[in-house]
This record gives C-alpha cells, structure tokens and sequence, in this order.
C-alpha cells in the first residue's frame, strides 16, 4: 500500500521528462543518472548533449521495458545474480563511516614507518573458553615478568612461543609496516616505545608479547623501466634456457648504453609498457613481486640499471627512474579504504555500526526471557545435538525487538540448532552466550539489509541500475551479440550488401628480414629460398632396439606417442627417420635399418601422422668400435635417429639466432601502409631492397603489389560482425519504438539545459 501511495504522488506532482508508452521516465530519475554520467564534463549542459543522452536513455528503457513484459526479471537466475549485486552494493552502507575515516588517517600515518619486533605467541583455540582465555593470559603476565627480570628474549620465544618459526628465528619478525599484521598486534607494536615490551596483546591467534627493537623511516615509493623477456614455472628446459639467453643477450646491449627505450619497445613482452618504453606506475613496498621488489628498491641512483632478476612472469631488466616519499593521503585513500574492510581493524567497524543500528532501529531485549532462555544449554550443545522441547510454552516469548518486530525464543532456539557443531573445549553456558550474541548480530544486519532501499535513495537507485543491466545484458545477447555469430546466413547477406565499407587499399606482399649487422643478413638471405629449415629446438631423441628387432622398446612408445602429437598438430612438419643397425647384429639380407624406419614411419602414421610428412633412410651397420665395447654402446647403434624440417620462417630465425637471440627478426605478409616501417621506406615494386633503421639491416623483397581490392568476409569476419550487431540492435530498437512510442518533454529537457 505504502508503494502504490508512493506512485501515487510521483504520479501527481514528480516531472516527467519522456514517456515510453503508457510508462513515465521522472525528471529526477533521469537527472540522476544523467549528472552521474556525464556531470564532470565541460559540455555537460549543452542541448546536444543531453538530448543525445536522453535519446539514449530511452533506448535502453525501451529494452528493459521488453525485458520485463516477457517476466525475464521474474526468473530464479535473475533474482540470484540481483541479490548477488546488491550483496556487494551494500557493503559500503553497512559500515560506520566516522571509524571507518579514523583508521584510514591511522593507517596512512604508520606507513610512515617501519617497525622492527620479535614476539612470543601463546595460541588459543577457535572460540576459547573463558578458563582457556584466563591461562593464556595469566601466562603472557608471568612470562613478561621473567623478560623484565632480563632473560633474553630469543630463549623464552624458543622455549614458550607457538609460533612454528620461533624455533629458528627466536621470535624476530624483521621490519614491517602498517596492514601486514592483525590489526590488533600492529596497534600494540607502534604504541610500543623502541626497546620495551609490550602488555600481552589478544589476538584471533592467541596472547602475543611484543618486543620492538627499532623504527626508521618507510621507503616510500620508487618509479621504474623494465624490459622483460616470459619465462613461467613449469615451461620446458630448452624455452627456459632459451629465455635466459635472450635477456642475457638485451642486458649486455644495455651495458653497451644503446637506447633503453628502442630496446624496451623492440624486445619486451610485457605488451602494456614496452611501448612506452617499459615504465612502470610508481609503487612500494608490497606492491609487487617480491623478487622484483627487492633488487628495484636496492637501485640507488635514477638511471642505474640491475642484471637480470627473474620472477615467476619471467626475466627482468630494471632501470631505476626516480624515487619518492609515500604518496600523499588523497592519493592513498581509497586504496586504505579497500584494504580496511578486509583487515581485521574492521571488527572495530562493525562493532561500532552495530551499536548504532541498535540505536536507529529501536533494539530491545528483555532481559527476563533472554535469562531463561540461555539457561537451557545443556551438555549436548558441546556434542553438536542440543534440541529443545517444542511443547515449551515459553517458545513463543518475545527475546528482543527491531523497529517492533519480535524475535522469539523459538527464533533463537532454531538459529542454535542450526549452527551447533562439536566442540572439544568450553562450557554450554558460554557457547549458547556466543550464539545468542552471533544472533542478536545476524538478526540487525538482516533488518538493515532488507530496509535499504527504503533508507537509502542512492542504494535505491544503485540497484535499479543493476536490475535494467542484468536484463538488458540477457536481452542484447538474445537479440544482437549472439544471433549476429549464430546468423551466419544473415551475416553474408550484410556483407554482400555492404561490401563498400570493406575494401583493402594497395598493399605489398613482401617478405622483410631485420637483422643485427650485414652478415646475418646476407646468411638470412642465402637460406631464404630453401623453405625447409631444421628445427633443432625440441629434437626428437633416438628410439633404440632390442638386438635383432625392428620393434620399438615399450620404454619408447611414450616419445613415439609425443612425436606423432607433434607431427599431426603442425602439418607443415616434416620428418626424416634414419634407421641404424649393430654390425654384431645378425648378418644375411636382412637389412635391420630400413625395417627399423620403416617400423617407426607406421607407427606414427597409424597415429594420425600422414604418410607424407614422413621419409625413411637406411644407413645401413655401424661397426662397433674399441672403445665403445659396451653393451650400452652396441644399443646405441641400434636405433632410429630424427631430423625435423619446416617452411616456416620462425624456425629460420630461431637457427640463425643461436648465437645471439636478437640477431634476426623474419616476418612474411601482405602490407598496408604504416604496417611496417621498412616495407614503408622501399619502392613498392617487385624487386629486393635494403634499408638500414634504429640501426638494423633491413632486407625487403616486394614479391607483388596489390591493388587495391574488395576484403573477402574471411579476411574481415570480427569488423562485419560487430557491424551487424549494430544494424540488429538499430532494427531491434525501431520495433520496441513502434510497440511503445517515445515522447520527450521538451519543457522539462530545457530546464536540465538551463540548470
């Protein structure tokens, strides 16, 4: 009833800026979103922008109108991703802003400082009991009596601490600074003064003794270049190795002072920064890799450069760009914020919201019931099998209220059995206290939730957004994103009929070698025509023989299996079996080695290899030599060896950059204009061409030059169809004009205008 009155009213005395339909868009609503999105801009009032804005607006309304008609927002789905959402929107309302500002000032000023401490920590269980809690306690006291007496810290943490690596560090914990401790041990560190011994300090781990040695001044924050070179955990040893060497190979022509930038932008693999010459955004301490973190830090002066450190992205060249003192408090703000509401300073939060919503919402308890019914734990609850009587006539007692609202015993009783489980310490009494306390808690975070939007019109509006976005996404995927990848017949008939918009303007197909100096070049350029080049990365091992078999030993089949995945996964593989033989083997017209291929060859052909990717030798008996007497000798004359070939340039390259990682560079395409610079800076004619940039050679070979011609849809397949998804979504949105007309208000789109 309250919500109809509510339109009501709207209805009676709210502006209406459009109508879609019989549907009204309020002036407020749209102002909102509107000054949310665009209230920054310098333009943000002129007639085109709102009117563009508007027209938008009502597009996107049109759609969700369609979305709920059809009951789409209706379905278990939808409703579980909203709630998903709102979840996370209300966060920020389930909090106590004022606490929240304090620790954020707190936390900013203690990063101003590093602290250097040892501790002993006495361990206590999940959920203590009081007598549990009492002992730890009684004995952080005794303890620290017999450190103020002047025994040596380090004995005492070996000897008491439940910290597993007291045992090795006697309790130091090195510097740290604020947010990388709990919250409550970091509070007593920086309260406590350099060579003092705190009172114990109750932690969710236990009762901590805390010992600070020293306090200096943070580091700040540092600015960086690095070139990187992948290199992940688990990659094969010849990649591995093979990483290495190229960075090696960039680090010395860093030393040489050739340009940081051209390297960065001609060798890095960390795409977002190579460009810019691989700089970094300024950072400190935390805030990356610790590997990486450690040898930047150790830079001392703006333009030094350290070796290769390698972390668990790859390989690293870092140049040290500049350095600075923490970040100011605005800068940092938000980011404190974020990692407060996951820090354990954020029960101090939640105690604080907690007493004030008890407050706004009218919390009260009777004191009477709440007795009687915590008087009812019993032995059982410790087992995790307490129940209460359903006969009890005082189940339907009323324990406390929210707004009016009662909570009962029965309430309680059913949230105790709920959450019960088996506890090894403790007393019923002080379970049943805690789960009455998780209760009272539970019950006035759920009332504030579900009372949000009635509280809150910028909530209110958050998840009206995010309801219209959830709809609008499951409808736009329905009608424009999918069907244009599943309508392919659709597709060609947008193609065909639009075929101006996708013309290829001239270009060259050429083949462009970049190497390091004129040599290089010339070897490129010699074995450019052979189109078959021996991969040596990766070259398969010899698969031997029992004597006198042509059968692979069982040993082997696995490689085999490895090889014929090679082989039918890259079709342009070629393979070349040599069979070999022992000159002890048996003698007669019996050629073992060709057998041998050939036993080999069908093996991988008869697992999908095929047959033309492969060719058999026989080279025929190796006569056994002196010194190789062996019988592990002997069986490595009995085998079958491999060369791989392939067309493909890359594996020219690798052969030419073995001794130098960066000394050759192939690429083979067709080019347009600003695709390359070389193939920009030659004739495009037929013919070869050299050219010299950034100090490289540079050979060029023109092989035609292409006019310029209509795009095939293969060759455009990702721009075509994110283009009919354009001409769907237009068509879409004609038709739900058409169901529901559109009309604006002029008079109030004015008043925005103005304003």
């Amino acid at each position: 009833m309250a919500g109809c009155t509510a339109t009501k009213k709207n209805d009676q005395q709210e502006p209406i800026i459009a109508t879609i339909g019989s549907q009204p868009i309020y002036t407020s609503e749209f102002q909102y979103v509107y000054e949310k999105n665009n209230g920054g801009n310098e333009d943000a009032y002129t007639r085109q922008s709102v009117s563009e804005y508007l027209d938008l607006y009502t597009r996107f309304k049109l759609k969700v109108m369609e979305g709920e008609s059809r009951g789409l927002d209706t379905t278990a789905a939808f409703k579980r991703e909203l709630e998903g959402y709102k979840e996370q929107l209300a966060q920020p309302y389930l909090t106590e802003k004022s606490v929240t500002d304090q620790l954020v000032r707190e936390a900013y000023e203690r990063l101003k400082q590093e602290v250097n401490a040892s501790h002993i920590l006495l361990g206590l269980p999940n959920d203590p009991s009081p007598q549990d809690t009492l002992a730890a306690y009684n004995q952080a006291v005794e303890l620290r009596k017999r450190l103020e007496a002047g025994e040596p810290f380090d004995k005492l943490a070996r000897e008491f601490s439940h910290d597993p690596s007291a045992a090795e560090n006697g309790g130091n914990l090195g510097y740290f600074t604020a947010m990388q401790m709990v919250y409550r041990f970091e509070d007593a560190a920086y309260k406590t003064p350099v060579g003092q011994i705190s009172q114990p300090v109750r932690s969710r781990f236990g009762y901590h003794l805390i010992k600070v040695h020293d306090k200096r001044a943070a580091q700040g924050e540092i600015k960086v270049a690095h070139i990187m070179v992948r290199a992940t955990p688990g990659m094969p040893k010849a990649d591995s190795l093979a990483a290495k060497q190229r960075v090696d190979a960039i680090y010395k022509r860093v030393q040489r002072n050739e340009n940081w930038d051209r390297l960065a932008a001609e060798f890095s693999e960390d795409a977002n920064s190579a460009a810019n010459g691989g700089e970094l955004p300024w950072f400190g301490t935390g805030r990356m890799i610790p590997s990486f973190e450690e040898v930047a830090f150790g830079l001392k002066k703006e333009g030094e450069v350290a070796p290769p450190v390698l972390t668990p992205y790859g390989w690293h060249i870092i140049k040290l760009l500049g350095k600075q003192a923490l970040p100011s408090f605005e800068d940092m703000e938000q980011n404190l914020r974020n990692k407060i509401a996951k820090d354990s300073r954020s029960e101090l939060n939640k105690a604080a919201f907690l007493k004030r919503i008890k407050s706004e919402n009218n919390f009260s308890e009777d004191a009477t019931v709440k007795a009687a019914a915590l008087s009812k734990a019993t032995d059982e609850l410790l087992q995790g099998k307490w129940d209460f009587d359903a006969a009890d006539k005082t189940l339907k007692n009323t324990l406390f209220t929210i707004q009016g609202k009662p909570y009962t015993v029965t309430d309680f009783y059913t949230y105790v059995k709920a959450e019960q489980r088996p506890r090894m310490a403790g007393t019923p009494q002080h379970h049943m206290n805690s789960l009455y306390d998780n209760f009272v808690q539970k019950s006035l975070l759920t009332y504030e939730r579900a009372n949000l939007e009635n509280k809150y019109p910028d909530y209110r509006m958050l998840v009206r957004e995010y309801h219209d976005g959830i709809l609008l996404f499951q409808l736009m995927d329905e009608k424009v994103w999918s069907k244009a990848v599943e309508d392919t017949v659709g597709l060609k008939a947008y193609f065909d009929q639009n075929r101006d918009k996708y013309q290829w303007k001239e270009r060259a197909h050429a083949t462009v070698i970049s190497a390091a100096n004129a040599e290089l070049l010339a070897k490129a350029q010699q074995q450019l025509s052979e189109r078959r080049y021996e991969v040596r990365n990766g070259k398969p091992a010899d698969i031997t023989f029992e004597t006198n078999s042509a059968t692979p030993d069982q040993a082997n089949i696995a490689r085999l299996n490895e090889l014929a995945d090679r082989l039918s996964n890259n079709p342009n593989l070629k393979l070349e079996v040599y069979g070999h033989a022992d000159s002890r083997e048996a003698a007669g017209k019996r050629d073992l080695s060709a057998e041998r291929a050939k036993a080999i060859a069908a093996y991988l052909t008869a697992h999908g290899v095929a047959a033309d990717q492969i060719t058999t030798k026989a080279l025929g008996k190796t006569k056994q030599v002196a010194s190789d007497n062996t019988e592990t000798g002997r069986r490595r004359n009995r085998r079958v060896s491999f060369t791989l070939y392939s067309p493909e340039l890359s594996v020219l390259a690798d052969n030419l950059n073995a001794g130098n990682p960066l000394g050759v560079q192939i690429a083979e395409k067709r080019f347009q204009k600003g695709e390359n610079k070389a193939v920009d800076a030659v004739q495009w004619e037929k013919g070869t061409y050299n050219t010299e940039l950034n100090g490289r050679q540079y050979l060029v070979i023109v092989h035609d030059v292409l006019a310029p011609a209509p795009k095939q849809l293969s060759e455009v397949r990702g721009q075509v169809t994110a283009d009919y998804q354009n001409h769907l979504d237009e068509q879409w949105v004609k038709q739900l004009q058409e169901k529901n007309p559109v009309s604006i208000n002029q008079t109030e789109v004015d008043k925005i205008i103005r304003k």
